[in-house]
């Protein structure tokens, strides 16, 4: 849009400041307003570069209220950054209200590409990278989580999840639980700060060590998991899960020939899990 400004969507450092772009500080700099998840985090940032850039608050609670607001200045030729807390915005954060309403409108939005916890774990962790599955957080309730991770257990690709630090125990176990102890898995925590730490193993492995050392359970988290190991397995797995739903309302045997219908898994993989209910 002629006369327009432009949405920069500007990753900030997840931790080491070092890590921060010329580019993204010329930007911060540059724009007329930096639209902040929390102004006071930010601040401390713009503080340290010594950037005196205005900011306006823009999380999960207000962004629907303010998104054409942001639009209608673009349009009136002024430019906009877009960050979050820490990394790249979007990723598990607000942002995607704004960004759609200003492509919508014809604006100009561009990236200013940096850090990003999904991508820092995923290069380090050395568990499978040319095709992953982001799945961020997952729910808190414990019903749901489970739910959401019995659903992936038949997953191929590599699984990357974003956990707290409150829940990490809870969301390993529920892990064991659904993809089974056995299941390589890459636990990366506090990524680029002073007590990183990158721990590998099998599930099993990474909730005892979690359980054993209370500082594993500190910080923020990226936990990745191996995806099941071919589309033969991904389909027993699948059959499996369906077939622990389906008994709830269906004979067993019932279930289990459903379950091999839908999932395309042998009934025989299935038959063992059937006679042991």
């Amino acid at each position: 849009m002629q006369g327009s400004g432009t949405l920069y969507v500007v990753a900030t450092p997840i931790g080491n400041l070092g890590d921060i772009s010329p580019r993204a500080l010329d930007t911060l700099r540059a724009v007329t307003t930096i639209c902040a998840e929390d102004t006071r985090r930010s601040g401390q940032l713009l503080a340290h570069f010594g950037i005196a850039t205005p900011m306006v608050a823009l999380h999960q609670h207000n962004e629907d209220a303010i998104a054409q607001k942001l639009v209608a200045r673009l349009q009136a030729g002024e430019s906009l950054a877009l960050v979050s807390d820490a990394g790249t915005p979007l990723v598990s954060d607000p942002g995607f209200r704004v960004v759609a309403a200003a492509r919508a409108a014809g604006i100009r939005v561009s990236p200013v590409p940096g850090a990003s916890a999904l991508i820092a774990a995923l290069s380090v962790a050395g568990l499978p990278s040319d095709r992953f599955a982001f799945e961020g957080f997952l729910p808190a309730k414990a019903g749901a989580r489970s739910e959401r991770l019995q659903g992936l257990a038949g997953e191929t690709r590599t699984l990357v999840f974003y956990e707290a630090s409150h829940r990490i125990d809870e969301t390993l176990a529920d892990m064991v639980a659904s993809f089974g102890g056995e299941r390589p898995a890459v636990l990366a925590r506090e990524l680029t700060k002073l007590f990183e730490t990158v721990l590998d193993g099998t599930l099993a492995e990474l909730k005892a060590q979690v359980e054993a050392d209370p500082d594993q359970r500190k910080g923020e988290f990226v936990v990745l998991v191996k995806g099941a190991a071919d589309d033969a397995d991904a389909k027993i797995i699948e059959g499996r899960r369906l077939y622990a739903r389906l008994k709830a309302h269906l004979p067993p045997s019932t279930a289990a020939k459903l379950a091999a219908e839908l999932s395309g898994a042998p009934r025989k993989a299935l038959y063992g899990v059937e006679q042991a209910e």
